[in-house]
């Protein structure tokens, strides 16, 4: 199977908070798979590439975050009220509820580590098996915060708005070679950034962040998580950095770290097939 050749389900779910986009692909066991949060985020846009491989084994399950893709705008109400993780974790279980999904694989990248760490927390029962790459909230850096990654995603919309050579910057500062990644990329992921109901959810997203002195502690109920859990980690990110990792080891009781040398924060496209191959080995097992 090619990604060309991937026959994706896409539909628009109904919550209490507003339209969740999904898209799904493949059959067995289901792994929902959460994007991050950078400009221009979706869960296909950020997971396309490892497709072919993990849809033969699972119905894999991408939502897009409130806020990104197709999903709804939270509000500057809503994000007063509420984090943008708390938000996330309840339209993604109302959304799998709608769907009839109960029980679950789960897997999350930086900010969707975040929600994927605190739906593990909420409900461990639902969570089969959990993988977080370079997770938000859970990690407990040993440097100086915002990070280099973080300072760039902050950038992008201000400062004259968004442009290909801030988008280029973006990628540099989230991967080890940027080199992998040429002019379409580049171009690509600046037009999926252009939309203005992201945009103007994006200023609304980085001043709640600001507000809130950075992502939710998760990292104080870690022992909360129940699930096997498999950390897979970029030595050289440069956005959530692996110094972090140390109280995830300590505090989930059945957990095992991977780490990556010469890999930056999008361990899923610079290392596609060992990170495709440790997923597939890893829930597996447990399926």
């Amino acid at each position: 199977m090619t990604v060309t050749e991937i026959d994706l389900k896409q539909h628009r779910v109904a919550t209490s908070l507003g339209e969740i986009a999904v898209a799904e692909v493949g059959d067995g066991p289901v792994l929902v798979m959460l994007h991050g949060g950078g400009p221009g985020a979706s869960g296909v846009s950020n997971y396309h590439q490892n497709l072919p491989a993990l849809a033969e084994r699972f119905r894999v399950v991408l939502p897009d975050q409130p806020g990104f893709g197709g999903s709804y705008r939270p509000t500057e109400a809503d994000l007063d009220e509420r984090s943008i993780t708390q938000i996330t974790v309840d339209a993604m279980f109302q959304a799998l509820d709608a769907l009839g999904i109960e029980r679950f694989h789960l897997l999350g990248n930086s900010l969707g580590g975040a929600a994927a760490i605190a739906m593990a927390q909420a409900r461990p029962e639902r969570v089969a098996g959990l993988v977080l790459m370079a997770p938000g909230g859970g990690w407990l850096p040993f440097g100086p915060t915002p990070t280099e990654g973080q300072k760039e995603m902050f950038r992008y919309y201000n400062g004259g708005g968004p442009s290909e050579k801030k988008m280029a910057n973006f990628i540099r500062a989230m991967v080890f070679d940027h080199k992998q990644f040429g002019a379409d990329v580049v171009k690509a992921r600046y037009e999926s950034s252009l939309d203005e109901s992201h945009i103007e959810f994006y200023h609304r997203y980085n001043a709640a962040f600001a507000k809130r002195h950075g992502m939710d502690p998760l990292w104080r109920d870690l022992h909360k998580i129940k699930s096997p859990t498999l950390l897979l980690w970029g030595r050289d990110d440069r956005t959530i950095t692996l110094d972090g990792a140390q109280i995830m080891l300590k505090q989930i009781r059945d957990v095992q770290l991977h780490v990556f040398g010469k890999c930056g924060h999008w361990v899923q496209l610079e290392r596609q097939r060992d990170f495709e191959r440790l997923v597939l080995d890893f829930l597996g097992q447990r399926s």
